[in-house]
């Protein structure tokens, strides 16, 4: 038998047990309908790339797509891209062993564990490079009536606009993908360099954030990193925010001072401030995550010698860090 019929009988084989392969392989997605919804290829959360279970109308079960990055295939080059650094050769006898044609996968369990990071999260901040690259400029486009509509007239080249991106919405629709306009907004390390992209879809005939589950996405590395948003002046001061418009509605009240959003508040206590900044203040939400995040954070920039306090809504706001300073109480430096 050749090679090239091995790897197609195989491959009809996994999208046999479509559902038993997506639940072994990437077991944080969900069913929805007759697909498998995960984040991307390397297994994280999200709903952007979509595999079928069944065959239906014609269409083969076992084959996917990300609508994020435009990439397609069966399960055979879905199961590659989960395993990261390994070659076709290993990537089949891993699938034969889920199929229990092999006594053992071809790699060590510790060794694939170790590998997948890597090798996914590098071709995750490719596709986020290339994605942020195609936008244009927010001035006068949809992304920017969003902003207004927020009272945020803060922006920057951190933020890019862009009119169609891929969008998956539900059971059906992945046969047919839809396309919606978005936000871009480029993450960063302390370097410069681009290690991620998030996506606020929006609506188009509102401005709006769009009406579907998940409008707001990431797209490649964040942890430590962050959107950054300069003064145009050295200092020594940073504002550390969680959600991105928060951010900007702290920023655009105080423009002298350096923004940086992290976008959660997992994140935001995870960040790494670059060199030179001797105060931190964090904007963060009056809840329990926003607490643990600052405590969290405050617990890292004092071991490195960095002075911070906290910037939390007033007057009974929960939700939005307000633009304005009458409305937010400062706490002391820690």
């Amino acid at each position: 038998m050749s090679a090239r019929r091995s790897i197609a009988d195989l491959s009809a084989d996994l999208a046999d047990r479509a559902e038993s392969f997506c639940r072994r392989y990437f077991p944080e997605g969900r069913k929805q309908g007759n697909y498998w919804q995960i984040g991307d290829t390397s297994g994280a959360k999200g709903q952007s790339l979509a595999i079928r279970l069944q065959a239906q109308g014609g269409r083969k079960a076992g084959s996917w797509t990300d609508y994020a990055t435009g990439e397609y295939g069966d399960l055979i080059d879905l199961l590659q891209e989960r395993l990261g650094s390994v070659t076709l050769k290993e990537t089949l006898r891993e699938a034969r062993s889920f199929l229990g044609e092999a006594p053992c996968p071809s790699l060590p369990r510790d060794t694939q564990r170790a590998e997948r990071p890597d090798a996914a999260s590098s071709k995750r901040i490719a596709r986020a490079r290339k994605l942020f690259a195609a936008g244009k400029p927010v001035l006068g486009t949809l992304a920017a009536t969003y902003l207004q509509g927020r009272s945020i007239t803060r922006l920057g080249p951190a933020l890019r606009y862009h009119p169609r991106i891929f969008l998956g919405q539900g059971e059906d629709v992945f046969d047919l993908p839809s396309t919606s306009p978005a936000l871009l907004a480029k993450i960063t390390d302390n370097r410069g360099q681009i290690t991620g992209c998030a996506r606020v879809y929006l609506d188009p005939s509102t401005g709006r954030l769009a009406t579907i589950e998940s409008p707001k996405r990431i797209l490649g590395q964040l942890q430590g990193d962050a959107i950054r948003f300069w003064s145009g002046t050295s200092r020594t001061d940073l504002i550390v925010g969680e959600g991105l418009e928060n951010t900007l509605s702290v920023g655009t009240a105080l423009l002298e001072f350096d923004l940086a959003s992290c976008l959660t508040a997992t994140h935001l206590g995870l960040f790494i401030p670059p060199p030179g900044i001797k105060r931190v203040w964090i904007a963060r939400d009056k809840d329990e995550a926003g607490r643990n995040a600052s405590t969290r954070l405050h617990n890292q920039l004092e071991s490195r010698g960095i002075t911070c306090g906290d910037l939390v809504p007033h007057l009974g706001i929960s939700t939005t860090i307000c633009g304005h300073l009458a409305r937010m109480r400062c706490a002391g430096p820690c």
